[in-house]
């Protein structure tokens, strides 16, 4: 088991001084444009270090200012290791990476009871494991056993761990980042339904092209590093999530987002064809709160403080495919969650 820890607190120097959020600001078109500012500036802090991936950081962005966790699949060497990391360190929180091999135990990740010299005799007490951060990098989760796996469910879902008969709260905020490698299979636990479920989007890391892989190679064969600037700290990062929150909602929005969910569930009346024809199993609710809580992120993040049903259509892919089971005939025709979504998103209009 390999795992390593980096703590930077949540303090900032004189000369790198952390966004606070406007109380002077009361209406909503003002309370967006400091958000929208605001995450364009950590994009910016993280575009400095990471190379491209451009998409890819603005949803991590949005699931993180959503609350959600995310799963990255990629090969490796494409900088999800170096996301998360830049991400911990313009937020100012604690980070922690969490290698998974096959022989990682769940004692490994969420801590145990360990038995300590005390006034009187011994007794026990807890050592918390590497999950206790802020930001957790779960590197090729899908290479642990389901047992292993498992242990990351109760902190993703609650925010705290349970061992023995005593459950421990987690750091607020709290993110996982898992990532997976879609390339090899063998000596790999595919992830459950379970499990997946609880990741707010599954985003696929692409290779880079020929531009930015030579980049990469500027940046990281030369004698000088890049440090990303300090953006925000974990208060402002809490008062974000709570502003994303308090962002309405309009009933035509809301019963988009329903009608997209239930067009995956190849018994709902009116579902498309393609669904009936190759889905096994339909989203969960947790799609539909994810599609919601994303719609609201991307509506502050273009400076508004309501959400679109474009706002809502943009974030369906990597909100529900990795929530939609195939069945057999889809595999035998090629046909992926992505191509059913695309399909649902030209037949369910607005």
């Amino acid at each position: 088991m390999e795992h390593e820890q980096i703590r930077t607190g949540e303090t900032h120097t004189a000369t790198q001084q952390a966004w606070t959020p406007n109380t002077h600001a009361h209406s909503g078109a003002e309370i967006a444009g400091q958000v929208q500012e605001l995450v364009h500036t950590l994009e910016r802090e993280v575009s400095s270090v990471v190379v491209g991936q451009r998409p890819v950081v603005r949803a991590v962005i949005t699931a993180l200012l959503a609350g959600g966790h995310v799963l990255l699949e990629g090969v490796p060497g494409v900088g999800k290791t170096l996301l998360v990391r830049t991400l911990a360190r313009c937020v100012g929180l604690s980070y922690s990476r969490i290698q998974f091999t096959p022989d990682l135990m769940p004692a490994d990740i969420v801590g145990t009871d360990v038995i300590v010299e005390e006034e009187g005799g011994r007794g026990f007490t807890f050592r918390p494991g590497p999950v206790f951060a802020h930001f957790v990098l779960a590197d090729e989760i899908n290479r642990a056993t389901p047992r292993t796996q498992s242990a990351l469910l109760e902190a993703m879902q609650e925010g705290s761990v349970t061992v023995g008969r005593a459950t421990h709260p987690l750091p607020v905020p709290f993110f996982v980042l898992a990532t997976q490698n879609p390339v090899e299979l063998q000596g790999t636990y595919p992830l459950p339904e379970a499990q997946l479920d609880r990741f707010f989007f599954k985003l696929v890391v692409s290779y880079p092209p020929p531009d930015e892989l030579k980049e990469i190679a500027r940046r990281t064969t030369g004698n000088r590093q890049v440090e990303p600037r300090l953006v925000m700290d974990g208060r402002a990062l809490r008062e974000l999530q709570e502003v994303i929150r308090q962002v309405p909602v309009a009933e035509p929005v809301l019963d988009y987002a329903a009608r997209l969910v239930m067009a995956t569930h190849p018994a709902s009346e009116g579902s498309p064809g393609v669904t009936r024809r190759y889905v096994r199993y339909g989203a969960s609710p947790r799609a539909l709160q994810a599609l919601v809580l994303a719609g609201k992120v991307n509506a502050i993040m273009s400076g508004r403080y309501n959400v679109s049903f474009e706002d809502v259509a943009r974030v369906a892919l990597p909100a529900l495919h990795h929530r939609v089971v195939l069945d057999m005939e889809a595999h035998l025709q090629h046909v992926s969650a992505d191509d059913i979504l695309q399909q649902i998103l030209h037949e369910v209009r607005p």
